[in-house]
């Protein structure tokens, strides 16, 4: 029967989650346990691709990357997959009625990785969209439930939270993307001489980000909102530690949170909620 074959591909996708993200699989066992299937589905997707870009330097990549999109148009046309993790993706597509272009906008960005070590602040912000803002949407798409109106008023605030988690990220990997990457995703910084005063551009601009974030997740559905807090709050304390790390300091390592102080930052955030969320 198919749907074992389709309990296998979501557990599949959960297990990728799991595996690849504490944080993230924290924030998603506070969701409503209905979209649990789903996020995991987005996550495991945007995980594969990214594994491509990321990890798989003695292979091709272009030619993976090729496949990857050619098998995920094919896997939502015919509304099934042998990749156990896109049958998982479609399956969430079909269900919460995710658009092509957020999908498509996403594999641009990860095509980008393959060829773009520099960018410009054109190419940074079309970056930002494709890695980051959309996922967020389509993950607003299933806690939205088929409320366009609610999805049309919160999406430049999932758009922006998105771009925060991204940017931490960017800072957080300066080392592994600069020196074993090739890769500068900040315009105009020169990494050679990274500077306290580039540190602080780049840190305002996500403090910008993470505070319109908030004003949407405060108006999210319940069955999300405690979730998608909780991954706020973790990274909110994730960029707090790079933001007291020294430029130099944060160029030689990569700044992290430890497991045992994840589950920490997860009961914190169950009080802070209370407040901030108000």
């Amino acid at each position: 029967m198919k749907i074992l074959f389709d309990n296998l591909s979501a557990t599949c996708s959960k297990t990728t989650t799991q595996l690849y993200s504490t944080s993230f699989s924290l924030g998603i066992y506070f969701l409503k346990a209905e979209f649990h299937k789903p996020i995991y589905g987005i996550y495991g997707f945007v995980r594969l691709a990214d594994e491509i870009v990321d990890s798989f330097h003695d292979y091709n990549k272009e030619f993976m990357m090729a496949k990857i999109r050619q098998d995920t148009v094919e896997a939502i046309r015919d509304k099934i997959s042998i990749n156990p993790i896109l049958n998982s993706f479609q399956h969430v597509v079909h269900t919460y009625n995710i658009e092509w272009k957020l999908v498509d906008t996403f594999l641009k960005s990860m095509e980008m990785d393959l060829m773009k070590k520099d960018h410009t602040a054109d190419s940074y912000n079309e970056y930002i969209l494709g890695s980051a803002e959309v996922v967020g949407l389509m993950c607003l798409r299933v806690f939205t439930e088929g409320n366009n109106k609610l999805f049309e008023d919160l999406k430049p605030f999932a758009m922006k939270l998105g771009a925060a988690f991204q940017k931490v990220n960017f800072l957080r990997d300066l080392k592994a993307d600069y020196q074993d990457l090739g890769r500068t995703y900040f315009p105009g910084v020169n990494f050679n001489h990274f500077s306290s005063r580039d540190k602080e551009i780049i840190q305002q601009e996500i403090e910008d980000d993470f505070e319109q974030a908030l004003v949407g997740i405060r108006r999210l559905p319940s069955g999300s909102r405690r979730g998608v807090y909780l991954a706020y709050y973790y990274y909110k304390k994730l960029f707090l530690r790079i933001k007291e790390t020294a430029p130099e300091n944060v160029m030689n390592a990569r700044i992290r949170i430890p497991d045992y102080d994840k589950v920490g930052l997860m009961f914190r955030s169950l009080v802070r909620h209370q407040f901030d969320l108000l």
